[in-house]
C-alpha cells in the first residue's frame, strides 16, 4: 500500500469515515450498490476540501486518494473473506 504515503496525515481520518458511510449506504435499499464508489468519491472530495490545509487542487486529489483507499480497503476485506 505505497499509495498511502501520498495521503496527508490529516486526511487519513476520512478513510474510516467513508468506509462507515459506504457500509451505511450498502445496508439501505434506497441507493444501488453500483453508485457507492461514486458517492464516496464525491463525499471524500467535499470533506477534504472542507478540512482545508492546502490548495484546493491538492485537497481534491486528497479526496480522490482517500476514496480510492476506502474502496480498496473494502475490496481487500471482501477478497480475504472469500473461500477458494
Amino acid at each position: 500500500m505505497d499509495f498511502l504515503n501520498y495521503i496527508m496525515e490529516s486526511k487519513l481520518i476520512l478513510v474510516p469515515a467513508l468506509y462507515i458511510l459506504g457500509y451505511i449506504i450498502k445496508n439501505t435499499s434506497l441507493i444501488s450498490n453500483k453508485f457507492i464508489p461514486v458517492i464516496l468519491l464525491v463525499v471524500g472530495i467535499i470533506l477534504s476540501v472542507l478540512m482545508g490545509g492546502d490548495t484546493i487542487m491538492n485537497n481534491i486529489v486528497q479526496g480522490i486518494l482517500v476514496a480510492g483507499a476506502t474502496v480498496m480497503t473494502d475490496q481487500m476485506v471482501k477478497q480475504s473473506a472469500k473461500e477458494e
